[in-house]
């Protein structure tokens, strides 16, 4: 498993704070930020931008994560996700982290940055479906 420093957790937190500030969520009023970091070092923000037609609105994480997909980048070692609340990212995008490693760490914190949980893709998706599942 990565180790994180106190003080990448705090960066990272930090960071998925600021983009907090521009999710885009005029009927929920849940904005949701999220900050990750790729093996490589690389950084890449999201946020929550809701529509109207609720099914196409997508989460912070799976924004910053599709974001650096589309730049080449599919090893991430650090995700920090940022609510009002502390909340925990929702099943798809577990789903979709599990897709690019269960070693990755996942730090969830509240707007104050404050965390409350730091754990991995695995923790948060026990048994969680995978490329090598597709193996027959």
């Amino acid at each position: 498993m990565i180790t994180i420093t106190t003080e990448d957790s705090r960066f990272m937190v930090d960071l998925a704070i600021e983009a907090r500030r521009r999710a885009y969520a005029p009927y929920s009023n849940y904005a949701v930020g999220a900050a990750l970091r790729t093996k490589g070092g690389r950084i890449f923000t999201g946020v929550n931008i809701e529509n109207a037609a609720y099914p196409t609105t997508i989460c912070a994480e799976r924004v910053a994560m599709f974001t650096a997909v589309a730049q080449g980048e599919k090893e991430f070692e650090v995700i920090a996700v940022v609510t009002a609340n502390g909340g925990y990212p929702c099943g798809g995008c577990r789903q979709v982290m599990a897709e690019f490693g269960l070693d990755t760490v996942v730090i969830i914190a509240d707007e104050t940055g404050r965390v409350i949980e730091q754990t991995t893709v695995n923790g948060l998706l026990p048994g969680a479906f995978t490329p090598a599942h597709l193996i027959i």
